[in-house]
């Protein structure tokens, strides 16, 4: 019986453990600095805990076009901003204007979502659930 006992403190902590090691900070991204990315929707992978946009294009025009990699924050998140994302809000092919925070590290093209912007139709996403989330959620 004792066992049993220990086994379930044992599986509680290394629960915890596992959850708190997950989770990663946002300083590796420069906040006070935002940057234009034009391009095509590669992929979108709507997955805990970040959901995951890959973006070919450009920061300038004449560049040749490059895989970004952009980052935001949970499906639960951005499901509560605004009208609301859905996991096929936007499809790859489709072209898009992203605004994001780049790393500190240059020459990595990976960076934070603030807002992505569907060029077809101009339909806007927000990222930040604090500024705009919709009212009367609850």
């Amino acid at each position: 019986m004792r066992s049993i006992g220990v086994l379930a403190v044992f599986a509680v902590v290394a629960a915890g453990i596992s959850q708190g090691a997950a989770h990663h900070s946002g300083s590796m991204f420069d906040m006070f600095r935002s940057e234009v990315l034009k391009g095509k929707v590669v992929e979108l992978r709507w997955v805990n805990p970040h959901v995951m946009l890959t973006v070919k294009g450009t920061l300038k025009s004449g560049e040749a076009p490059a895989d970004w990699l952009i980052e935001t924050t949970s499906p639960g998140n951005l499901t509560r901003v605004d009208e609301g994302w859905q996991r096929d809000a936007v499809r790859p092919g489709e072209e898009v204007e992203v605004v994001f925070h780049p790393l500190r590290q240059p020459g990595k093209r990976l960076g934070l979502l603030r807002q992505l912007t569907t060029l077809s139709n101009g339909r806007v996403f927000a990222t930040n659930i604090r500024d705009r989330e919709m009212a009367d959620i609850e």
